[in-house]
């Protein structure tokens, strides 16, 4: 799980640096802070199922949807602070900052499963 977040956090830099070239620096931050929205509550839910998957006796479906819901509080909790805070939001970049992070998931499924595919043709 903590390579997905490795893989969001350079899809984040991506985005951040893309945004840079489109919009400046006001791109830039805001693809950051979309990116950051996703990727933080990502790291903490990691974090938590860590710990749950230790602990003895823990309902390890009871821990998981707890942290799922409380990451998907803090990511629109993040996205609301963001869009009432910065003053100088870029709402395309912030956009594409965060559908990248949420994405990655995806880019890493598909990689993965092309990456088992290869071993079992022998490539």
């Amino acid at each position: 799980m903590f390579r997905v977040i490795l893989l969001q956090t350079a899809a984040v830099l991506l985005a951040s640096v893309v945004g840079g070239l489109i919009a400046g620096w006001r791109g830039s931050v805001s693809s950051a802070l979309g990116g950051a929205a996703c990727v933080l509550p990502n790291l903490l839910l990691a974090l938590h199922l860590k710990f749950v998957a230790r602990r003895l006796g823990a309902g390890f479906l009871g821990g998981f949807l707890l942290g799922e819901i409380v990451k998907l509080t803090l990511i629109a909790g993040s996205l609301f602070v963001i869009a009432r805070e910065y003053g100088d939001l870029h709402a395309p970049s912030l956009l594409v900052g965060l559908v990248l992070a949420t994405q990655a998931l995806f880019f890493w499924g598909f990689w993965k499963k092309k990456e088992h595919v290869d071993v079992d043709n022998g490539s």
